[in-house]
């Protein structure tokens, strides 16, 4: 296969730029991460469709990426191609009680203009740092409410380009997770929220800011909770109560404050992070007999 020739495709098709060897670090919460062979900025269904469609044929490994809040890029970098989607998939269009979201539209954005509107349902997400789709395919959620309860349909396409559409009767949700088709590209996410006063809404999420702020670090790159809840239980309490607060890798750090989150507290690479999670997780399950999984999703080549 000839890689020059790859780009040479990618580059006459409309509605989409590349970029070669492109480093990650800046498109991701926590800043850091090496290149990735192929970058694609994607602006219109159209040319996302002839870009998997030349990925197909070429049988080039690619991802998707969203707001870069839940992920972790090795220091090697990612071999293939990573889509950014842009352009037509950070538009909205509003309804009464609810909205059209490109998959590429900012939550916090989205909560914002909703309360605005005096559409409630959102608040929980306020602060939330993903985009739509990445919240649609995680599930997102906090304060006793998640996606799962807005969300009425997806629009998206196959790995192959073809369009897909599901019904909310056909989304499998779970905890911090929603079961979709292997392979499949959130496009548009449907929501439906409900009409109330802009003085109700506005109340409910700046009461959310407000815990946010008491509760949650700032002033550092981060990904926001690095672990999922295990039933009955909440990981930061497992972690801090295992004497984990401030532990350090190289310039990744448990935060003090919050102990579900890791902080970049000076220039820390990803596998200082890895090695950070991992001694996390082993000391969880020596302490309390608990397994610990990840939000945060790894993406690229890791040493062993």
């Amino acid at each position: 296969m000839s890689t020059d020739r790859f780009a040479k495709d990618l580059s006459r098709i409309v509605g989409a730029v590349v970029k070669v060897s492109e480093p990650l670090a800046r498109y991701t919460s926590f800043k850091v991460g090496g290149p990735v062979d192929y970058f694609l900025d994607v602006h219109t269904s159209r040319g996302l469709a002839a870009c998997l469609k030349v990925i197909e044929r070429y049988g080039m490994p690619a991802m998707l990426l969203g707001n870069g809040s839940n992920l972790l890029v090795s220091d090697l970098g990612v071999r293939g191609a990573v889509l950014r989607l842009r352009g037509d998939f950070r538009r909205v269009r509003w309804r009464s009680v609810g909205a059209s979201v490109g998959a590429a539209y900012a939550v916090s954005r989205l909560v914002r203009e909703a309360v605005r509107r005096g559409l409630g349902g959102l608040e929980f997400a306020e602060g939330i740092p993903g985009s739509v789709g990445g919240s649609l395919v995680m599930n997102a959620g906090a304060y006793g409410s998640d996606m799962e309860r807005v969300v009425i349909r997806v629009d998206a396409v196959t790995a192959a380009g073809a369009p897909l559409v599901l019904e909310r009767e056909e989304l499998h949700f779970t905890y911090r997770e929603a079961r979709l088709p292997a392979g499949t590209i959130v496009t548009r996410v449907g929501i439906n929220l409900a009409a109330e006063t802009v003085s109700a809404v506005n109340a409910r999420m700046r009461a959310i800011m407000v815990r946010r702020r008491e509760s949650q670090p700032s002033g550092y790159p981060n990904f926001g909770s690095v672990f999922r809840n295990p039933p009955g239980d909440h990981a930061g309490r497992l972690i801090e109560a295992s004497g984990l607060k401030g532990l350090r890798v190289g310039g990744a750090e448990v935060s003090r404050r919050h102990a579900n989150f890791i902080l970049n507290v000076g220039d820390a690479k990803a596998q200082d992070v890895r090695c950070l999670i991992e001694q996390v997780c082993s000391e969880v399950k020596n302490r309390f007999s608990v397994t610990l999984q990840t939000e945060v999703r790894l993406a690229g080549e890791w040493p062993q």
